[in-house]
């Protein structure tokens, strides 16, 4: 017989990450994540890397975000779902799971859903600190929606952002920001126009949620020096920048095979010079090319962030204790028979061995 292997697996559920960050607190976590991002990309060549199974309809969008390198497998499941809110539900909710390559055997199940707002955020502020321009102190935030407390914070501690100037199409929206970061030394101004919001920014953050091709910047906002980063824009359809903003600054990607389909790119030419934020990070490629320049960072979300959160997550629970063991799949003392588990468990087929 093959010696018994007992596995299980380690389950994090919503309760228990919200308490692994009250418990590390929300910048460690996002500075963790980012140093888990900047390590990942650094290894870029070492992953299986594809684009996103996305299944669209016409209220949203499921998708699968797939990658492994050759030990570790990770996949998220993820949706996005504009009008959730109506219904009580979040924009974006997810899950993902972290498996051994040489087994198969899943290792982790996690909730993503508060985890991928905060990985989102640690990317855009890694992204921002290889491309923004040293001394960045004032960020225009453009949706003020469930991500932004998020973005705002990542800003803050990782690039050193001080001031914010805000604007969303509802009002409340801004006021709840600006009441959930009262005490973070954040500066926030309330502004009427995304025309006066972007006025001054050094760094402009745009995370909007609607599922149409938007021009939420255009030309005529743009300054010498700015940073852009637009991480509303992630699915075919769904565009936040005008075509011609692109067409001026130097822009940065994840992964370009999936942002050619899904980011703001989608509306240019699929021969239209991009830079993958890895060759940056690796000092394979330069960043911004001058202080002029103006730079965008064309993000949609790729899973190999989400590999990074994951495997942040199982070593910060390995740390301090957390989340418990499922039985997930079924333990076999004889793993050549499956169908021993129903006589082992029902009495009935019991009855008739």
């Amino acid at each position: 017989m093959p010696s018994h292997h007992p596995f299980s697996t380690r389950y994090l559920s919503a309760t228990d990450v919200i308490d692994m960050v009250q418990r590390k607190g929300v910048e460690a976590c996002l500075r963790g994540i980012a140093d888990y991002i900047q390590a990942d990309f650094l290894r870029w060549g070492a992953f299986d890397k594809s684009a996103r199974v996305a299944s669209h309809s016409r209220d949203g969008v499921i998708e699968l975000m797939p990658i492994a390198d050759d030990q570790t497998y990770a996949f998220k499941y993820v949706n996005g779902h504009p009008t959730n809110t109506r219904w009580g539900l979040p924009t974006v909710m997810a899950f993902g799971v972290l498996a051994d390559v040489a087994t198969g055997a899943p290792l982790l199940l996690s909730e993503l859903t508060l985890t991928t707002a905060l990985r989102t955020a640690a990317m855009s502020a890694v992204a921002a600190r290889a491309l923004a321009r040293p001394g960045s102190r004032t960020m225009a935030l453009i949706g003020n929606g469930a991500q932004s407390e998020f973005q705002a914070l990542a800003f803050h501690h990782l690039l050193g952002i001080t001031t914010l100037r805000l604007f969303d199409t509802d009002p409340a929206a801004t006021a709840k920001l600006q009441a959930n970061l009262q005490g973070t030394g954040l500066r926030t101004v309330a502004c009427n126009s995304t025309a006066d919001a972007v006025r001054g920014a050094d760094v402009v953050t745009t995370v909007t949620a609607d599922k149409t091709n938007a021009t939420i910047l255009t030309p005529g906002m743009l300054a010498p020096g700015m940073h852009i980063n637009a991480v509303g824009g992630d699915c075919p359809g769904k565009t936040e920048l005008h075509a011609d903003v692109l067409r001026q600054a130097q822009v940065f990607v994840e992964y370009a095979p999936q942002t050619r389909i899904e980011g703001d790119i989608q509306q240019l030419p699929a021969d239209f010079g991009v830079t993958e934020l890895w060759e940056v990070l690796a000092g394979q490629h330069t960043g911004r090319a001058s202080d002029a320049a103006v730079t965008v960072f064309d993000s949609v979300g790729f899973a190999l962030e989400d590999f990074s959160a994951l495997r942040f997550l199982r070593d910060t629970a390995a740390e301090l204790g957390m989340g418990q063991p499922i039985e997930l799949i079924p333990q076999l003392s004889d793993p050549k028979n499956l169908f021993g588990l129903l006589r082992t468990h029902n009495p009935l087929l019991r009855a008739v061995a």
